[in-house]
């Protein structure tokens, strides 16, 4: 498989704050990274790396061949937390999904743009909140309206930052289902930051874990040990973690 991300030697400092310190990698076509770390670690900074919206301090970084400045527009889809979300505005679902096409609010609905917001909700098997208000949408709802935004224009990488916040199980199980169906049709690459454990064991094949250094990159089973989550975490959740370390490696 090709190697379409290419981190390294990446460090990123604010002043005297040493974010990410030396992050090296390769990430090949149709791999899904989970990004685990605790508060603080670096996980979203490292996704604004990518995204082209902070520049490192030192090293490079390379997606498909370009700096992430120059990767266009639709090579990249992004869903961010439902949390930090202003559902009052007055809008409708299909409106929010074709700001992925242009980047800003469409006045009106151009019929070829609308075509293709509809073809995103179907493909998230959301066509029937197409017209819902925002304001009307449970956070799965909204979750998954976010998700065809970001896949609205094929993109070949799509980046989430922790997904599964804010909606329950059932709404979580779909957002991966969906996931993880784009990217079987697409080969894309997905990268998420998510603070569950569970998830980066079930849903991805790789998993990044951060805490400003990059403890390790690999296979779950390599990656999430307790030596290693306890260098990452200071802990690892006491029982909590004790009894997923049993179940990932029974």
């Amino acid at each position: 498989m090709a190697e379409t991300i290419i981190v390294e030697n990446l460090s990123v400092k604010f002043g005297d704050h040493v974010a990410l310190d030396n992050l090296n990698l390769k990430i090949d076509e149709g791999a899904f990274v989970a990004i685990v770390g605790p508060n603080g670690a670096g996980k979203s900074t490292f996704l604004k790396v990518l995204l082209g919206l902070i520049r490192p301090s030192k090293g490079k970084v390379t997606l498909y061949g370009k700096a992430p400045q120059e990767v266009p527009p639709e090579f990249i889809g992004y869903v961010p937390q439902v949390k930090t979300m202003d559902r009052s505005f007055p809008a409708l679902s299909i409106e929010l999904v074709q700001t992925g096409l242009n980047s800003r609010w469409p006045w009106r609905l151009p019929e070829d743009n609308k075509k293709r917001a509809l073809d995103a909700l179907a493909r998230v098997g959301a066509s029937h909140l197409a017209f819902r208000p925002l304001a009307k949408l449970s956070g799965g709802e909204l979750q998954r309206i976010c998700l065809a935004r970001s896949i609205v224009r094929h993109p070949k990488l799509v980046m989430l930052d922790e997904p599964a916040t804010g909606i329950d199980f059932i709404g979580e199980a779909d957002l991966y289902r969906q996931l993880e169906a784009y990217q079987k049709e697409t080969r894309a690459i997905v990268l998420m930051i998510t603070h569950d454990w569970h998830a980066a064991t079930n849903h991805a094949n790789q998993v990044l874990l951060l805490n400003r250094k990059q403890i390790a990159f690999g296979n779950p089973k390599q990656v999430l040990t307790e030596e290693n989550l306890r260098i990452a975490f200071g802990h690892i959740g006491h029982e909590h973690g004790l009894k997923f370390l049993e179940k990932l490696n029974g």
